[in-house]
C-alpha cells in the first residue's frame, strides 16, 4: 500500500484511533486501523483525507495536524514514540486538527517606500510607510484613506478607537522620524478611494525620533516611545485644562481641513537608558514597554514606576502580551530566537519559551486574540512564521515577502497582514486558528 508517496512497512504496525473536536464534514471514524509506525504528518493527514473521503465524494482534501497527549507530532510515529516513552502495544489516540497554515495569498498592495508599521485590529488595515504616508486598506489593493502630514518616515501606527454603533469613525494614531505623534479621525465614506486626511492632533515632546505608539484600552489616552529613552502619554482629546498648544486651520487646495490642536505629553516615564523600541498599553492601568538597553518593562501608570523589569540579555525590538490569562509576555530582538516569558512563576526570570527557526533579528510578534497558544513572530529573514506553544517547530512559515519583513499582525481573526522592504503590504488568508 502507497499513502500519498509514503510506501507501508509491514514489518512494523501501530493501531491508531483518530479523534477530533471538529465539526462534521471533518469528522471521521473512530474506529482502530494499522498503520506503518514510519508515517509522518503527511502520511497521517493522506488517511485522515482518505477516511473523509470514503464518506462524502464531494471531498476536497485539507491539510491536517496531529497531536498525541496534547503535544504535536513533528516525526514520524515510531519515533514520536520512542521519544515519549509511550508503549507501541496499546491503541495509540491521535487528534487531528486543520493545519494552521494560509490557504490563499492575495495580491500584493504596493507602496512608494518600505511597509515599516500595520496594524489589524480593526476591520481596515492601517499601514505606516518610509514615505511619511499613512495609509488605510479595506482589502487587499483597495486602499481608502491616505494619511499626509508627517514630515519624515511613520516608524509605528496603531488603532486608538474602532468604528462601532455609537461612533461612526475611526480614530488612528502614527508615530514618526520627524519626532511627532500625530491622531486623525477617519469617517466611512462610500468608494472612498485614496482620500487625503490631515492629522486633527499632533503631539509634540519626543526630542528623538518616535519609535513605538499604542493606545489606551479606552481610548481617552496614547502613549509613544522614542529614541529619547522616554515613554511619553498622551491625551486624545485636546481639554481646556491646558495642554493645548496652538489651534490652527490650514487650506489645501479650496478644502478647508479640520482644525488642528497640538498637545503636550501629560506625563513621562523614565528609567530606559536606550531606545524604547516598543510599547503596549493592554490595561487601563498597566504599560509594557522593550527596549534596546536589553530589557522589557511593566509600568504602573499611576504612579510611574516600573514593577517588572526583565534583563533579556539581547536588544529587543517588540513585544506583546497573551496567552494564558493575557499574563505571556512574547519578545523578539538582535538575534533570531522568539522568548516568551511567564512572570507568575516566582524566583525566575528565564524565558519559560524559546523558539529558533529564523534566521535574523526579530521585529514583530503578536498573539492571536482568541487562542492561548497561538502567535506569529517577524524577521529580517524575509519570513513570518505561526507558532503554537506545545511545539518548538513553527506551524507555517509565510515566505511571500521578497526583503526584510519589517512589521506583522493578525486581521479579521484568520489572516495575517506585513509589511516589508520590499515596499509591499501582504495579506495571508484563510489561516485556520482552532
Amino acid at each position: 500500500m502507497d499513502i500519498d508517496g509514503v510506501v507501508e512497512d509491514t514489518s512494523r504496525k501501530v493501531q491508531v484511533r483518530f479523534v477530533t473536536k471538529l465539526k462534521p464534514p471533518f469528522k471521521a471514524p473512530t474506529t482502530s486501523i494499522a498503520l506503518p509506525s514510519n508515517l509522518t504528518r503527511m502520511g497521517l493527514s493522506a488517511v485522515v483525507n482518505n477516511l473523509l473521503e470514503s464518506g462524502n465524494d464531494d471531498w476536497k482534501h485539507e491539510p491536517f495536524d496531529f497531536l498525541i497527549d496534547g503535544e504535536f507530532v513533528r516525526m514520524s510515529l515510531e519515533d514520536f514514540l520512542l521519544a515519549k516513552g509511550i508503549s507501541a502495544e496499546k491503541t495509540l489516540e491521535i487528534e487531528y486538527i486543520r493545519a494552521v497554515a494560509p490557504r490563499k495569498e492575495e495580491d500584493p498592495s504596493l507602496h512608494d517606500d518600505w511597509v515599516s508599521a500595520v496594524d489589524g485590529s480593526s476591520q481596515f488595515i492601517l499601514t505606516g510607510c518610509y514615505d511619511g504616508l499613512g495609509r488605510i486598506w479595506e482589502a487587499a489593493g483597495v486602499c481608502t484613506h491616505v494619511l499626509e502630514g508627517h514630515s519624515d518616515a511613520i516608524t509605528s501606527v496603531g488603532i486608538v478607537k474602532a468604528v462601532d454603533k455609537e461612533d461612526t469613525h475611526l480614530v488612528v494614531a502614527t508615530g514618526s522620524k520627524d519626532k511627532t505623534v500625530k491622531l486623525w479621525k477617519l469617517y466611512e465614506e462610500p468608494h472612498a478611494e485614496n482620500l487625503k486626511i490631515g492629522a486633527f492632533r499632533t503631539l509634540r515632546g519626543h526630542t528623538a525620533s518616535v519609535q513605538s505608539v499604542a493606545a489606551q484600552p479606552t481610548a481617552d489616552m496614547v502613549c509613544s516611545g522614542s529614541w529619547d529613552c522616554r515613554i511619553n502619554l498622551w491625551q486624545t482629546e485636546s481639554n481646556e485644562g491646558g495642554d493645548i498648544v496652538s489651534t490652527k486651520k490650514r487650506k489645501k487646495g479650496s478644502m478647508e481641513e479640520e482644525t488642528q490642536s497640538e498637545g503636550e505629553a501629560v506625563s513621562t516615564l523614565v528609567g530606559h537608558t536606550q531606545c524604547v523600541s516598543s510599547v503596549l498599553w493592554p490595561e487601563h492601568g498597566t504599560i509594557y514597554s522593550a527596549s534596546w538597553d536589553h530589557s522589557i518593562r511593566r509600568w504602573d501608570v499611576e504612579t510611574g514606576k516600573d514593577t517588572l523589569n526583565l534583563f533579556c540579555g539581547k536588544v529587543m525590538n517588540c513585544i506583546d502580551v497573551g496567552g494564558e490569562s493575557s499574563a505571556l509576555i512574547a519578545g523578539g530582538g538582535s538575534d533570531p530566537i522568539l522568548r516568551i516569558w511567564d512572570p507568575r512563576k516566582p524566583g525566575t526570570l528565564a524565558p519559560s519559551f524559546q523558539f529558533s527557526s529564523h534566521t535574523s533579528w526579530i521585529t514583530a510578534c503578536k498573539w492571536h486574540s482568541r487562542s492561548w497558544f497561538h502567535l506569529l513572530s517577524a524577521s529580517y529573514d524575509g519570513k513570518i512564521m505561526i507558532w503554537d506553544l506545545r511545539t518548538a517547530w513553527p506551524l507555517a512559515i509565510i515566505d511571500s515577502h521578497e526583503d526584510k519583513v519589517l512589521c506583522a499582525d493578525w486581521w479579521n481573526g484568520d489572516n495575517v497582514v506585513s509589511g516589508g522592504a520590499d515596499s509591499n503590504l501582504r495579506i495571508s488568508s484563510e489561516i485556520c486558528i482552532p
